[in-house]
């Protein structure tokens, strides 16, 4: 079956994180997904370690099931290539700083002459407009600057970044649901438009609980650990062996039936811990004892308790750990592709499960300039005197051995 965006075209000038993460969430739905990188050095990440058998592991992750085209865009052929390439596709996506496909000549206001239903899908830090649009930014700084590592981490202790990139990653969720709500309006009115998406706007927006808070009774929120910063217990827990995660933050029955297994009854009947709400605002009194009590049995002791009474939990994986997961691995949250080397990776799936169009993801990532030959004279009708001419004055290139190292 094919999937459900066959048909749907992208140009892919995106590099690094954010925006090839959100080409290839289209691609894996089946969009035919061209990245464009430049003769020689190609995505940045390409050079990002580990490496296996010469090829970047990180790269690969996110940019799998793509074809690979190389594109000089700073000499004058490359530039009128891609826009005729652009005359050819539903949708553009890119990741660079404000002002830049600007300064190459093929921005917005450009390409949308010459295709006026492209739809131009544009990621960065902070965004197309205001005071900091043309700064640059990394994962971190969005996370920084969010807020989001002002209340990660230990109570009491410094701020810590997620463990993903997770400024990243939002960005290319989101940017993935631009493009998609821009391709059902444009069934509509015919045309394109623009999909701006701040990394920045994506962190802010994702922080909840934390913002309405705070905007609305003027509570700071802090760094807590694990625990939720309005239901208790509802966080990690260390115990004989490991570590286990739950919430027993439910009605006063389930709270009961908590106290009971774990061996402290008395808790039920103390004021101080009777709802969700006044467990939180006594936690320090109440998470000495349920950390004790936690220490009692092992992981897997408890969740056999808890499991059957309806107490939500489950146990704190290592990543080793969780790529054995019964549960994940049933899901097929990975998957074996291989590249133009015929190498065997084994990646990540795409979470997105459908029942009639499915997501078939059977290849790596592409090498650079891989496809060059095969997009534009396949699909784009370019002739081979063309190609070669392009080639000859270094405005495209084919493949090329950036990976062997």
């Amino acid at each position: 079956m094919a999937g459900p965006l066959e048909g749907i075209r992208i140009l892919d000038a995106t590099w690094a994180v954010a925006g090839p993460f959100a080409s290839m969430t289209l691609c894996d739905l089946g969009a035919e997904t061209i990245k464009v990188e430049r003769p020689g050095t190609g995505d940045v990440l390409r050079s990002q370690i580990p490496f296996l058998e010469g090829l970047s592991l990180y790269f690969a992750s996110i940019n799998r099931g793509k074809k690979g085209i190389a594109i000089d865009l700073k000499t004058e052929d490359g530039k009128t290539l891609f826009l005729d390439l652009v005359k050819q596709v539903d949708i553009l996506v890119e990741n660079f700083v404000p002002g830049t496909m600007d300064r190459l000549g093929v921005g917005y206001e450009v390409l949308k002459k010459h295709n006026p239903r492209l739809i131009y899908a544009a990621c960065s830090g902070f965004g197309q407009t205001g005071p900091y649009r043309e700064k640059p930014a990394l994962d971190i700084i969005a996370q920084g600057m969010s807020g989001m590592m002002s209340i990660t981490g230990e109570e009491g202790g410094p701020p810590v970044r997620a463990g993903v990139s997770i400024g990243d990653i939002v960005a290319g969720l989101f940017l993935a649901i631009g493009i998609l709500s821009a391709l059902i309006e444009r069934q509509k009115s015919g045309l394109g438009q623009m999909v701006d998406v701040s990394m920045l706007d994506g962190q802010v927006a994702i922080l909840e609980n934390a913002l309405v808070r705070y905007l609305n009774i003027g509570e700071v929120p802090q760094r807590i650990g694990t625990r939720h910063p309005l239901v208790a217990p509802f966080q990690a827990f260390q115990t004989k062996d490991g570590y286990i995660v739950l919430s027993a933050a439910g009605g006063i029955e389930q709270w009961a039936v908590f106290t009971e297994l774990i061996g402290r009854p008395e808790l039920l009947s103390d004021e101080r811990f009777q709802d969700p709400g006044s467990r939180t605002k006594h936690h320090k009194v109440l998470e000495p004892i349920l950390v004790e009590a936690m220490k009692e049995k092992t992981t897997k002791e408890w969740i056999a308790e808890f499991e059957p009474v309806g107490i939500p939990c489950g146990p704190l994986n290592s990543i080793p750990e969780a790529a054995a997961d019964p549960q994940i691995l049933h899901r097929e949250m990975f998957v074996v592709v291989s590249d133009y080397k015929q190498r065997k990776l084994r990646m990540c799936n795409t979470p997105i499960k459908l029942s009639r169009t499915p997501a078939k993801l059977e290849k790596g990532a592409p090498g650079l300039g891989e496809h060059t030959h095969e997009v534009l004279s396949a699909m784009f009708g370019v002739d081979e005197a063309k190609i070669e001419a392009l080639e000859a004055s270094g405005a495209i290139a084919s493949l090329q051995p950036h990976d062997e190292l």
